[in-house]
């Protein structure tokens, strides 16, 4: 494996998501402040959006140009749009369902649109065609979900 380690990579997905699930309940604490999921989840990325202005400003690579930005195919705009949706349906989803519950209930969506995305090849993802082994591994995760919702 090329550039860093597995292990290091595992981590880092680990740290990801450890900061997922606590941001989550970050931005619903937020969102008892200043009382609408939107603006909580604005106040989130303007927070965000200052942090990695700070990052882009302090990097050595190259930056585009407008030219280039403006030329860009209109769909590559749309994972702002995803992530605000998905911030905003968990700052939403947050109190309600309390973090295990949130997280399963995303993470099967994200295992189902993952099963598409990778049998069909879309977004720039390598084809891997749904087998039994992917399909018993997410409906292993589902019926964690089952085993975890209060009713």
């Amino acid at each position: 494996m090329k550039g860093l380690e597995l292990s290091t990579l595992l981590m880092l997905g680990l740290a990801g998501g450890i900061a997922l699930a606590s941001q989550a309940g970050v931005n619903a604490q937020l969102r008892q402040y200043v009382n609408s999921p939107y603006q909580a989840a604005f106040l989130s990325f303007l927070v965000g959006t200052v942090i990695l202005g700070a990052v882009v400003m302090l990097q050595t690579d190259s930056r585009p140009q407008l030219q280039h930005l403006l030329g860009m195919p209109l769909w590559l705009w749309v994972g702002g749009l995803l992530g605000a949706f998905g911030v905003s349906v968990s700052i939403i989803l947050a109190p309600r369902l309390g973090a295990v519950n949130l997280t399963i209930i995303i993470v099967c969506g994200q295992l189902l649109a993952s099963l598409v995305l990778d049998h069909f090849g879309w977004l720039g993802f390598e084809k891997h065609t749904i087998n039994w082994q992917r399909i018993a591994g997410a409906l292993m995760v589902m019926a964690g979900l089952v085993l975890t919702v209060k009713y």
